[in-house]
């Protein structure tokens, strides 16, 4: 596939998932929030009855909550001239382009994946295609640069 420079994206190129991102903010806001205002609704009594430990259990369980949407609030995938860089939640991976597979788009798919041989796929959680025509954009672009740095 010959692909016409022009039609490049400019490096480093970054693309995020939108949607999951607003998503992760509202959830995260609707979480704390909950939590407070349940909290505040108690009497004097009933939180005077509710130990530290109990406390911690609860900040506990809210933290983790929290750190799983920021993971999905943080996924990315990442064009520079040497290569991609896929940030899926907590996990980084670097890749130069040689490294790179074949990107694949199923039907009905939530995200693109990489093909890294008949049973290796690395999935891009940075394109989430509940963003619609940005996700539809990402992936061509990206299929763009993919085919430019080909062999």
């Amino acid at each position: 596939m010959a692909t016409n420079d022009s039609e490049l994206p400019t490096m480093p190129r970054t693309w995020r998932p939108l949607g999951p991102r607003i998503a992760a903010a509202v959830f995260g806001v609707v979480l704390v929030g909950a939590f407070a205002w349940l909290w505040i609704q108690f009497d004097d009594e009933t939180r005077a009855r509710v130990n530290n430990l109990e406390k911690a259990t609860v900040i506990i369980i809210v933290g983790c909550g929290l750190l799983l949407l920021n993971g999905l609030a943080r996924s990315r995938v990442v064009a520079r001239a040497d290569g991609l860089t896929i940030v899926n939640g907590y996990r980084t991976r670097r890749l130069a382009w040689a490294e790179v597979g074949t990107l694949r788009m199923p039907q009905g798919a939530p995200w693109p994946h990489l093909q890294q041989g008949e049973d290796q796929r690395i999935a891009l959680l940075g394109i989430h295609t509940s963003d619609g025509a940005r996700a539809a954009t990402a992936v061509r672009e990206l299929r763009a640069l993919v085919a430019a740095h080909r062999p």
